[in-house]
């Protein structure tokens, strides 16, 4: 199983990235799939969850508006698309795949938005 994290870097303020995560090893289409973030010396939070099927949403109230989740079940990658991006964005940004029986996780790529 893996779960593979890209398209981190360094932004302005106000900028965008677009993070993906490929993943492998698993049947993908049956895994709700959500990114997670952690800034330094806080508790990792949940950013953005997407069903299974890609037909439903939830996000976080701080980035609501602004990031976008989708997948492609076809190609197996999740994607975080992040606009308006603002300092407090800054984290190590994570992949998580779960189910009912098993959960997994990515690497993470590092945010940093910075002027």
């Amino acid at each position: 199983v893996q779960l593979v994290e890209s398209g981190g870097g360094l932004v302005q303020p106000g900028g965008s990235l677009r993070l993906s995560c490929a993943a492998s090893g698993f049947t993908f289409s049956s895994y709700v799939m959500s990114w997670y973030r952690q800034a330094p010396e806080k508790a990792r939070e949940l950013v953005a969850t997407i069903t299974s099927d890609g037909h439903s949403q939830k996000y976080a109230d701080s980035v609501r508006g602004r990031f976008t989740i989708s997948r492609d079940n076809a190609k197996k990658m999740v994607y975080l698309q992040m606009n308006s991006l603002k300092f407090e964005d800054t984290a190590v940004y994570y992949c998580q795949a779960r189910s009912l029986i098993a959960g997994y996780w990515g690497q993470g790529t590092q945010v940093t938005v910075s002027s």
